[in-house]
């Protein structure tokens, strides 16, 4: 069996929507010990735990909303009808842009009161 172009960017985008809320989740559990490989890691998180465990909850549940709409994003345009690949593609990758650097400056804003 064959996939076409438009399903196979259906399983990456939800491979890629279930990566997000996978790494969003332990963050926002506050099950990620400050380190320099995964989470929010800047030197104001990585010098004080607290504000580390603090700032990661943040922004892994913005994490999990960006992974949330990202998901339901492909699969809401991959029923669109009349979408062409190149068409669905760019919506989805919209999607994901505009929540990610929405997440993102929520995330700076609340470091930025510690």
């Amino acid at each position: 069996m064959q996939l076409d172009d438009k399903t196979l960017l259906l399983l990456v985008y939800l491979i890629g929507g279930f990566v997000l809320i996978g790494l969003a989740l332990p963050l926002m559990a506050k099950k990620i010990k400050p380190n320099y490989l995964y989470g929010f890691r800047v030197e104001k998180t990585i010098e004080n735990p607290e504000i580390w465990y603090a700032v990661n909850r943040y922004a892994g549940k913005r994490l999990f909303v960006t992974g949330i709409c990202f998901t339901v994003g492909a699969l809401a345009f991959y029923f669109t009808p009349g979408l062409s690949v190149d068409a669905y593609a760019f919506l989805v990758l919209a999607v994901f842009i505009v929540i990610f650097v929405i997440g993102l400056i929520q995330s700076v804003r609340y470091l930025s009161m510690f």
